[in-house]
């Protein structure tokens, strides 16, 4: 084996400089130093999920019970069975007729992501009281569609569950489901979720539980746009590639159609899944990227500065406090001008918006974001 002076040799004679890592060396959001290549990196350990197979999850569509195990649904629907169910309305949560064969979970976040800062004790008593597999969910995607780093949604994630175990115990920990939303940054997004199993169940220990996180992930509507809009079905590909490899438990794509939606393009999004884990067969695996000295080095800088942010969330008073002081709302808006910024610059590439566009910058960031507010922006209106 080569050692990491050899290594560097070769790649400065290939390259024909000696500043290769000035020249191979990028700049990313998160602050992450990503390294020009890896050489033996230290000891790793495989990070499990839940579900033995990925589930993919389907809007509910009459004429898709064959070929869909999983269903997201709004509304009561009769006449399922031996599929998982994800409630995704709070209306629903409180009065859906269970059926034994089927397994349930709610997708229903108790907070009030505002400066009430609220925990609706009455509705998550309801769900607490349901014989569900996961009665609560901590829901991080709406921030990721704000704009939050990857940093923030990981710390928030943390931050939310202590604020849940400080009102109803810690036995609530093995109650949650933990929404999160996937962007483009592929590699990023894969070490985004092996890190939070890494975070999650360091902080149950804490409690005295040794507990592997259940997480939900969808596609981001951050970086999808409204003109050509089959540019967002490849762009929700990779995420879904990047869910699936990064271990979620379950995924679920978003309609890739932002403006006028179809019964036909919901059924498309929902058939990539089925190509990626029929066709790549990437829905199975328990920890696809474990011993990747590149992507287990990322998940280890993520979760090491994830958990130094939670602390500091906790030292300043906990989520909620933060959350009505505003400063929450602050961090998320600092972060997103940065990355529409970016954009706007040409440092963040998005295919027919600002790489080959056909659009012009129509609003300004003050027309976009709000420093008080949590407020879900795509990247590219600010062309539309």
């Amino acid at each position: 084996m080569n050692t990491l002076e050899e290594w560097e040799a070769l790649v400065k004679k290939q390259l024909k400089t000696d500043n290769i890592y000035e020249i191979l060396q990028k700049e990313n959001l998160e602050n992450i130093v990503v390294k020009p290549f890896y050489y033996n990196q230290s000891d790793y350990q495989h990070v499990p999920k839940i579900e033995e197979s990925t589930h993919l999850v389907a809007d509910y569509q009459k004429g898709l019970d064959e070929q869909a195990f999983a269903f997201l649904i709004n509304e009561n629907v009769d006449n399922l069975e031996e599929k998982a169910v994800f409630i995704n309305n709070a209306d629903l949560a409180e009065h859906i007729l269970t059926e034994d064969s089927n397994r349930y979970f709610s997708l229903i976040d108790v907070f009030s992501d505002d400066q009430k800062a609220l925990i609706n004790e009455h509705l998550a008593g309801e769900l607490l009281s349901k014989n569900f597999d996961r009665n609560i969910c901590i829901d991080v995607s709406f921030h990721q569609n704000s704009g939050a780093s990857i940093i923030h949604q990981l710390s928030f994630a943390l931050a939310k569950s202590k604020e849940l175990v400080e009102k109803f115990g810690s036995g609530v920990l093995n109650q949650l489901i933990f929404r999160f939303a996937v962007g483009s940054q592929y590699f990023f997004e894969i070490a985004k979720i092996r890190a939070f199993k890494y975070l999650f169940n360091q902080f149950s220990k804490e409690f005295g539980k040794d507990l592997i996180p259940y997480i939900f992930v969808e596609t981001s509507f951050r970086n999808k746009a409204k003109n050509d809009q089959e540019n967002n079905l490849i762009r929700s590909t990779l995420e879904l590639a990047s869910a699936m490899i990064g271990g979620a438990d379950a995924v679920y794509s978003n309609n890739y159609k932002v403006e006028n939606p179809t019964e036909l393009s919901k059924e498309i999004s929902f058939k990539q899944q089925i190509v990626l884990a029929y066709e790549s067969i990437i829905n199975v695996f328990e920890d696809a990227t474990a011993g990747s000295y590149f992507v287990e080095d990322i998940t280890q800088q993520l979760a090491e500065k994830s958990w130094k942010s939670f602390l500091d969330i906790e030292e300043k008073g906990g989520y909620l406090e933060l959350l009505k002081s505003g400063e929450i709302q602050k961090m998320i808006f600092e972060q997103a001008i940065k990355e529409q910024s970016w954009v706007e610059e040409g440092k963040i590439k998005i295919v027919g918006v600002n790489l080959y566009p056909k659009l012009e910058v129509k609003k300004s960031v003050s027309d976009l974001y709000n420093s008080s507010e949590i407020k879900p922006v795509r990247l590219a209106e600010m062309f539309e």
